[in-house]
């Protein structure tokens, strides 16, 4: 079944506290929108850093020191490639498995998977002996990424009350953008701290990582996971909780209702092909590819490297990578 979307059309306006319970289960959430930020921001900085190349790409590392210039990248080789991408490519995959243990599982389930995963990542990278072990360490970044991406939104729009859903909803983009920017001052702050200042920024990501790992064990499941999974009553004492209401009949009725009409639902993706549909499908569709021809991806990820491509030095270009990353 896929996700549900909540929406009172035409009743009464639902009253939903913001309590403090929705407030720190809303920041501990974000916390995974923090680590994917993070990934996509470090990769480019740790690459431009002399002794990250000299231990694990030194053929890059020997052309960066060849004075004469060319149009040639020096930086065309493809395990330095694999490095940065494996982590998309394991998100992009892991993403779907993601969304059926989202289903059948929970949301907090899903989130304390993504945390392990984002643990365990960073600390291979961070203790890298070898191309292998940082690879792998990236595929592993990448399955958190996939994790995360997939539960997180998905717990900030079903405990929030309606009135705040829109707002805790960006609180994950904004997370996200305030992870690059995080990563730009890490690698700016750790370039001189020869010759294991990338482990350094590598590795402090899990301390973010340790704080949704706690933060998945602490919060609750959302109601809506809960009466999708059929365990009625405790989705209801659950929404109670988060409300801290016991007038609660209403939004939980909303909820129900809407579960069965997913329920209901047969082939939801091939619907997507339905005529009634094709106009918002073409819409993100197209949204998203021209997103990627504004080449706004390649610059956060490779900001550093384009920078001393230009001809600046190490720390000029990670501080030109810092204010990119903070416009």
């Amino acid at each position: 079944m896929p996700g549900v979307m909540v929406v009172n059309n035409g009743g009464p306006e639902i009253e939903g506290k913001t309590t403090i319970y929705v407030v720190v289960s809303a920041i501990m959430a974000a916390f995974g929108g923090l680590m994917f930020g993070y990934d996509n921001g470090i990769a480019g900085g740790v690459t431009s850093m002399d002794d990250f190349l000299e231990k694990f790409f030194p053929d890059v590392y020997q052309k960066k020191q060849i004075v004469q210039e060319n149009n040639y990248c020096k930086y065309a080789n493809q395990k330095l490639q694999l490095f940065t991408s494996s982590l998309y490519l394991a998100a992009l995959f892991f993403s779907f498995v993601a969304s059926r243990i989202c289903t059948k599982h929970g949301r907090r389930l899903t989130m304390r998977l993504a945390s392990i995963f984002f643990l365990a990542g960073a600390l291979l990278d961070a203790f890298a002996l070898n191309i292998e072990m940082l690879i792998i360490g990236r595929i592993l970044l990448g399955v958190g990424v996939g994790f995360a991406n997939q539960a997180v939104p998905l717990f900030l729009s079903e405990i929030a009350p309606a009135k705040i859903r829109g707002s805790l909803n960006v609180l994950f983009q904004l997370c996200v953008t305030i992870g690059i920017l995080v990563a730009n001052l890490v690698n700016y702050a750790v370039a001189d701290i020869h010759p294991h200042g990338w482990r350094i920024a590598l590795g402090i990501a899990t301390v973010p990582r340790i704080m949704l790992c706690v933060g998945s064990l602490i919060i609750t499941e959302t109601p809506t996971s809960l009466v999708e999974r059929e365990k009625f009553e405790e989705g209801r004492a659950t929404l109670k909780r988060i409300r801290d209401s016991d007038n609660v009949d209403e939004e939980f009725d909303l909820i129900f209702h809407a579960c069965e009409l997913a329920r209901q639902v047969k082939s939801p993706y091939r619907k997507l092909l339905n005529r009634s549909s094709r106009p918002p499908l073409v819409i993100a569709i197209v949204m998203q590819i021209f997103q990627q021809f504004t080449g706004i991806n390649a610059v956060m990820f490779y900001a550093p490297v384009l920078f001393q491509t230009m001809g600046f030095k190490n720390n000029g270009a990670l501080l030109s990578a810092v204010i990119t990353g903070s416009c």
